[in-house]
């Protein structure tokens, strides 16, 4: 027979788990950047299209076998919907990941090339006001830099 005791020492072990487990993120986040790659690539391949071509045909082909009733097409509604919304956050993070790998590798080049203006390299960390001087800024010197091209070479140096 199960006490009180037992579940108060089951629900303490648990939690134990639970806080050792959220200490543990680092090796968690690792095991979910690697699900999330892995799902994100194998999702972009044609043999997924495949795949999903084949089962909503067996759910089509199935149709007339179950009448076409409400729990035919709820399989459908329920299994698509999953799918999707597991989908949305696993392609978000490697969406996330890509984006501040390319980030990276922009902030290297801006910061190695010589004459680069170094203060644009955080720019992604910046308030969308900052960000719409600093595209009205290089907006401007655009417009100078196509205005000094279309000009005849000898009115430029003037």
């Amino acid at each position: 027979m199960i006490t009180e005791n037992d579940v108060k020492d089951l629900l303490g072990k648990t939690w134990d788990w639970i806080v050792e487990q959220w200490r543990n993120k680092k090796y968690w986040n690792a095991k979910f950047d690697r699900f999330a790659r892995f799902s994100s690539k194998i999702s972009g391949r044609p043999l997924a299209f495949n795949i999903a071509i084949i089962l909503v045909s067996v759910w089509l082909i199935t149709g007339p076998i179950f009448g076409f009733s409400d729990t035919w097409q709820l399989v459908i509604n329920t299994a698509t919907t999953i799918i999707t919304l597991l989908m949305v956050f696993l392609i978000q993070h490697t969406q996330n990941r890509d984006t501040d790998a390319l980030q990276v590798k922009l902030d290297e080049l801006i910061r190695a090339v010589e004459g680069a203006n170094n203060a644009l390299l955080d720019l992604e960390e910046l308030e969308e006001e900052e960000l719409e001087i600093l595209r009205t800024h290089y907006v401007k010197l655009a417009r100078e830099a196509r205005k000094l091209k279309s000009m005849p070479r000898s009115e430029q140096a003037h």
